[in-house]
């Protein structure tokens, strides 16, 4: 079983730290210097703890959040978007993110996101893999995609938040590219409660510690129950995936958003 100690808040280092304490499992997505972005590595390394906590039974609860205490998670790193060069890519890219949340989502134990700043793209995808999400009261949720890179998400993904967070909520989110208060998706039950900065980590604690003391096959069998429910007729969107990432409107996003200009859309 693995354990770190996690590092100090400034370190630069792109990196998943994963430590066990009495049967709870701590997951930090560690990339400060770039708000805890995802890189390619970063997302395996999740999906292997994942898969490690999954056959290990004396884990009986999953505490996930991002160091530093300014963000979750902001997204995936933007820099490895630059080597795309058709629409393909983005099918492949958005496969390959929908086997990386699948063990996360799968965990046959209760999770609990604690999310402090962002939760942004992929950040907001990882959040909703969590079965509960605790936040400061300053957080902010969002896909603001129509206003950075002009990509799009898999239809796995886009089916995942609209069950989360209903159809009115996600458009604002993808079609409006606004990043949605705490507040208000504690209100739509999204977020279980909110906290302040000082009070998140015991509150994370003792919610994880009652969730690991009720019955482990019970919770197993209500997880699986929910999510092959909201899996079932799932449509195939790869061709518009394939048109988003396809598109000069995607590259010249791309290429604005890594020299930090506004991007100009042309919608082609």
């Amino acid at each position: 079983m693995s354990s770190t100690t996690p590092p100090s808040p400034i370190s630069k280092v792109a990196q998943v730290l994963f430590s066990v304490d009495q049967g709870i499992a701590h997951i930090t997505i560690d990339h400060v210097a770039a708000r805890n972005a995802m890189t390619v590595a970063m997302y395996e390394r999740l999906r292997s703890i994942c898969l490690e906590i999954a056959q290990t039974p004396s884990i009986r609860a999953v505490i996930l959040r991002g160091a530093g205490g300014q963000s979750f998670v902001s997204g995936s790193d933007i820099a490895q978007f630059s080597s795309f060069t058709s629409g393909a890519d983005g099918i492949a890219y958005e496969a390959s993110i929908d086997s990386y949340f699948a063990p996360l989502m799968d965990l046959p134990i209760p999770t609990v996101a604690v999310v402090e700043g962002l939760a942004v793209g992929g950040g907001l995808a990882i959040a909703s893999c969590c079965d509960f999400r605790i936040a400061t009261h300053d957080a902010r949720f969002g896909v603001p995609i129509a206003r950075t890179l002009g990509n799009c998400l898999s239809a796995g993904n886009v089916a995942w938040l609209i069950h989360h967070l209903g159809v009115g909520i996600v458009k604002r989110m993808l079609l409006l590219a606004e990043l949605v208060p705490a507040s208000e998706l504690l209100a739509n039950g999204f977020i279980l409660k909110t906290y302040s900065a000082e009070e998140i980590d015991g509150a994370a604690s003792a919610l994880a510690s009652r969730l690991s003391s009720l019955a482990p096959v019970t919770q197993k069998a209500s997880k699986a129950t929910i999510h092959r429910i909201l899996r079932s007729q799932l449509p195939n969107c790869d061709d518009l995936v394939q048109e988003c990432y396809g598109s000069a409107d995607f590259k010249a996003g791309v290429n604005a958003f890594l020299s930090g200009i506004p991007p100009r859309w042309e919608g082609k």
